[in-house]
């Protein structure tokens, strides 16, 4: 069903509800409830869910388990280019509108304590960020996304030729400068752009570089952090700005080892 929901294919949620019914005997009720928790997985994962099955949580943890070992056996479901990562085609992506734009999530906007605890340890559990940085097709397809955006919107305030000095660094140079684009902003100063990129929801944990930070501190006024989320099906986004530790925790996830 969710693959049939991400294509806009028709399917029917009360038809498979009562093949379920009728295979593993259990209430119209229990299978719906039972998919919303599949719906608080996916969305602990960095994943898709059904929206027409709202995440409940309290999930169990060997559900989360469970839904862990199909995605490990169906590789494909994180690695199709075409249907998860790299959204729409290059052509159609130069002609859509700009990227929505929105703020930050916030203490006030965080769901319900036992909620984000429940999602925190499933992430963090299964390196969902280590998952998605890795994914080198969704990354890509992300910093395409924003470098079509800024260049849309300095070609919309008159500043084509802002626009045509964009520089897609990570691209034609590599991951070493401690951003992904060189852009601007109206008055022709830097915006240093890193873009991280996810197909699950707001907070979904991302990984971010060391050198990455030590650019952020040292250039703090033209640094910008460019989160993507949702991007499977409606991608939105918000920008963090130095220092980043006042909107997210920074836990080292891993260290270098060298000799005495």
């Amino acid at each position: 069903m969710l693959a049939d929901d991400v294509a806009g294919r028709l399917y029917s949620k009360a038809g498979h509800n009562r093949l379920l019914q009728a295979t593993i005997g259990r209430p119209r009720g229990s299978i719906e409830y039972k998919h919303r928790n599949i719906s608080a997985v996916l969305k602990g994962l960095g994943e898709d869910w059904i929206p027409g099955y709202k995440s409940a949580f309290n999930f169990q943890a060997s559900l989360g388990e469970a839904v862990v070992r199909w995605l490990d056996r169906h590789p494909s479901w994180l690695a199709q280019p075409a249907r998860r990562a790299m959204g729409p085609a290059p052509s159609e992506l130069r002609e859509e509108p700009m990227q929505w734009i929105g703020p930050p999530p916030t203490h006030s906007n965080a769901p319900p304590p036992d909620e984000l605890e429940q999602m925190t340890a499933l992430a963090r559990k299964y390196d969902v960020a280590e998952r998605d940085a890795r994914n080198r097709a969704l990354g890509r397809a992300g910093e395409e996304r924003v470098l079509v955006h800024e260049r849309a919107s300095l070609r919309a305030a008159g500043r084509t030729d802002l626009a045509e000095r964009i520089r897609w660094v990570s691209h034609q140079e590599g991951d070493g400068a401690g951003y992904d684009i060189l852009s601007f902003d109206t008055a022709g100063r830097d915006r240093l752009l890193d873009v991280q990129t996810t197909n699950g929801w707001e907070r979904t944990p991302f990984h971010i570089t060391r050198n990455e930070l030590a650019v952020a501190e040292e250039r703090r006024s033209d640094w910008h952090l460019v989160r993507l989320w949702n991007f499977a099906r409606a991608p939105k986004a918000f920008e963090l700005r130095p220092p980043l530790e006042a909107h997210v925790s920074l836990l080292a996830t891993s260290f270098q080892a060298s000799f005495l």
